[in-house]
């Protein structure tokens, strides 16, 4: 048996302007088990880097230990990659970061590996704004040790093992609101419409961009009476609004449909447009993202889309003033500029 993807594909599958097919931002087969919404989501993410125009070399995927966190091995095979230790995904980032400001970083995580062992990390992560694209592929459940409740699990939602959860669950988009995440949203892997432009909007954002995926585990967590299987998703979502991202390379056009619509312009000056947004809510409000994301909970609703999005913010690198190089592009005259331009930073801090 074989992991390696067949060579062949159709002659005239369609190429991006770079000239890739969609096959050139996939990875091996994977070896989960069929019918993973991990799957959906590694499926949307490369959808999301094709159509986006992404050189995989400029990308970094980073991961942690779980289920979720063996998908970068099933996309984008030509990217940078690196699977660190359980938890400790956000200070392996946060190295990479400073050190080359130059790529594009993805952390891959799962509910246990974030919200568990790495909150500590996940935590940092978040008040020190990183430049990253967060995504937690949340099923509830540790399935790579046969499903027992993860702290993303809901207080009453029943495992295959038949017992019900019985302590309240960690939502971890209001943990990020709470901790001053930039961008927060929320997905379900079974919603490709809705995924793909939310992870390009994260792409395109400047900052810690958070992203909880509701990803069914179709062995551990699929049944009758679980809150994170497909069936009670699908009956419980309700979206904050429709989302659009248009690259700013694009033609820029905008299409109002019937109820209100918010358009926001990011550093890049590409465009996220929210359409139909619920009554009340202002994606650009941080009160208002809380009072929105509380109100469904109270409801019973799962909460999708974007939640929360602030285009204009500073991140790590503008924090600490960092060099606007990578710091492997800096020779020795960079490293050690002499005796003069010590005595110069002397005299500015006397």
């Amino acid at each position: 048996m074989t992991f390696l993807r067949p060579k062949f594909r159709h002659p005239d599958a369609p190429k991006n302007t770079l000239g890739y097919t969609r096959q050139f931002y996939e990875g091996a087969l994977s070896t989960l088990c069929a019918g993973c919404g991990h799957d959906s989501i590694s499926g949307a993410i490369i959808q999301a880097c094709f159509d986006m125009n992404i050189e995989p070399h400029r990308i970094a995927k980073l991961s942690g230990i779980g289920c979720s966190s063996k998908t970068p091995t099933y996309f984008l095979g030509n990217s940078h990659g690196f699977n660190s230790v359980h938890g400790r995904m956000p200070s392996v980032a946060t190295g990479a970061i400073l050190a080359n400001r130059d790529l594009i970083y993805l952390g891959v995580s799962g509910d246990g590996d974030t919200a568990s062992i790495g909150m500590g990390q996940f935590v940092h992560a978040i008040r020190r704004n990183l430049n990253i694209v967060y995504i937690v592929m949340n099923n509830g459940c540790y399935g790579l040790t046969k499903g027992q409740d993860s702290a993303t699990a809901d207080i009453g939602s029943v495992g295959k093992g038949g017992a019900a959860n019985q302590f309240q669950n960690i939502d971890l988009c209001g943990l990020a609101l709470e901790l001053g995440a930039t961008f927060v949203g929320r997905s379900f892997s079974g919603d490709k419409e809705q995924l793909v432009p939310m992870i390009q909007a994260a792409l395109a954002h400047r900052g810690f961009a958070f992203i909880d995926v509701l990803s069914p585990c179709v062995t551990f967590n699929n049944n009758k009476g679980s809150t994170k299987s497909y069936d009670y998703v699908r009956e419980h979502i309700e979206a904050t609004a429709a989302v659009d991202y248009v690259p700013y390379k694009s033609e820029i056009t905008t299409q109002y449909t019937e109820g209100s619509s918010k358009v926001i312009k990011m550093h890049d000056d590409s465009l996220v447009e929210l359409h139909k947004l619920a009554p009340g809510w202002d994606p650009a409000d941080r009160n208002s993202a809380f009072q929105r994301l509380h109100g469904a909970r109270a409801k019973g609703e799962i909460l999708t889309g974007i939640i929360y999005l602030d285009p204009d913010t500073r991140d790590l690198h503008e924090m600490l003033d960092t060099v606007d190089r990578p710091l492997n592009t800096l020779a020795e005259d960079d490293l050690f500029p002499g005796l003069d331009a010590l005595a110069k930073i002397n005299a500015e801090n006397r």
